[in-house]
């Protein structure tokens, strides 16, 4: 995974180098050819696929260029002087930084982004509007969260297997490790894939104010809510319940094949990844609540850089496929929830069953997982500090770290990322 990511950023730089316009003259001036950075797992080929459908006399140049901070990696070089791309998909805890440099960005509102501003959620769309009202990214999606859960893994534990009935065991993130205690103490195995991602990154996104309080003020270091949610992190590594796999890696999507370990985290964003790396597991899977409430991980934005050659076709892409309809058309075929709340209600959205997840009325779960949602700022630094405290736990899990000292270490290693 390494080496590809290197790879793909090695082939942008040295286009960047070349000089490159990315597409004929004559295709530009045309606006039917555009360049498109998105990053991986989100399956924005499938996006791309259903829109030269619509315009097959669209030439979209996509390249994944790794994760999420890979690829905004990839994007801040590139605005310090190589070649931008006309497109960029740009994971949501990335773009503060971002938003904070306007200049770099067309304003979408030139585009007509201020039309269509109110078909989307406020909290989530704000967050892409410069302090200068410049609107620097659209939203493409939301994570409402959910726990996916291996029915015949839970049978052979003695655990219930009813979607109904396994959101009951867990209504609080202890119950969850409680029953996490059973499951592996009746089987032997792990009961979910780790404990960064899988416990700390859940709870975390439900507070009411994360690493930043409202003003803009950094808070991570003081914030009890987060506090509280690293501690069940640490919690469910010592109760012994994690398989000790980072999400994305390798030996996690063979985990997921093999059975491994029973539940995962399941923002709406991750259905397609368990069924692009498990597919012979189909039927086996459903959905339940996630633990302790309403919650958000996840969602990106899709921007254009202010020195893309191509910005006009780059906006047409965006405006066919964020509408309300273009959303809901992709949570039918893909699973990533809605930005536009006006399609909630639409009965296309509320009837689909996802028959992967033993035909879990993915619909009404993920809508229902907002209900109640208290937004809270992400800030420029949200994501290194995510990233840290995911370190610090990951470290006591693989048997690197003291767990006493888990969280002055993540503090310390958070100041020094961000100079604090």
């Amino acid at each position: 995974m390494v080496a590809a990511v290197g790879s793909a950023l090695a082939v942008l730089a040295m286009s960047g180098c070349s000089g490159s316009s990315g597409g004929t003259p004559s295709e530009s001036a045309a606006g039917k050819s555009f360049e498109f950075w998105s990053f991986t797992g989100i399956n924005q080929k499938a996006d791309v696929a259903k829109y030269k459908e619509k315009r097959p006399d669209v030439e979209v140049k996509l390249t994944e260029v790794g994760g999420a901070t890979e690829t905004a990696q990839a994007l801040t070089t590139a605005l310090a002087g190589g070649k931008v791309p006309d497109l960029v998909l740009i994971q949501g805890d990335n773009l503060p930084k971002f938003v904070q440099q306007p200049q770099n960005f067309v304003d979408l509102r030139t585009l007509g982004a201020d039309k269509m501003k109110s078909d989307y959620l406020d909290w989530v769309i704000s967050q892409s509007v410069a302090k200068d009202g410049s609107i620097i990214g659209i939203p493409t999606d939301v994570g409402g969260m959910a726990v996916a859960y291996r029915t015949d893994l839970f049978k052979e534990a003695g655990l219930p297997t009813d979607r109904d009935e396994v959101s009951k065991l867990w209504p609080t993130w202890d119950a969850f490790i409680e029953t996490g205690k059973k499951y592996t103490a009746a089987t032997g195995k792990a009961f979910i894939d780790n404990a960064g991602t899988g416990i700390f990154y859940q709870a975390v996104n439900q507070v009411s104010q994360k690493y930043y309080d409202p003003a803009g003020n950094p808070v991570y270091d003081k914030n009890p809510e987060v506090k509280a949610a690293f501690d069940l992190g640490l919690k469910a590594v010592a109760a012994k319940i994690t398989a000790r796999q980072a999400s994305f890696s390798d030996a996690w999507s063979a985990g997921i094949k093999k059975g491994d370990f029973a539940v995962i985290a399941a923002p709406s964003w991750m259905l397609g990844q368990l069924k692009d790396n498990a597919p012979d597991t189909k039927g086996k899977w459903d959905l339940a609540k996630i633990p302790g409430g309403a919650g958000n991980w996840g969602g990106s934005y899709l921007a254009i850089p202010k020195r893309a050659k191509n910005p006009k076709a780059a906006w047409e892409y965006i405006s066919s496929t964020q509408s309300p309809q273009g959303q809901l058309q992709h949570f039918t075929e893909a699973g990533s929830l809605p930005t536009t709340p006006s399609v909630y209600k639409d009965p296309k959205l509320t009837s689909v069953k996802e028959p992967f997840f033993n035909d879990a009325p993915i619909g009404t779960i993920y809508t229902d997982s907002l209900l109640g949602l208290k937004p809270f700022l992400i800030g420029p630094d949200s994501a290194v500090m995510g990233q840290e405290f995911l370190n610090a736990i990951t470290n006591v899990e693989q048997g690197k770290g003291d767990p006493a000292k888990a969280w002055d270490a993540a503090l310390t290693a958070i100041r020094t990322a961000i100079g604090g």
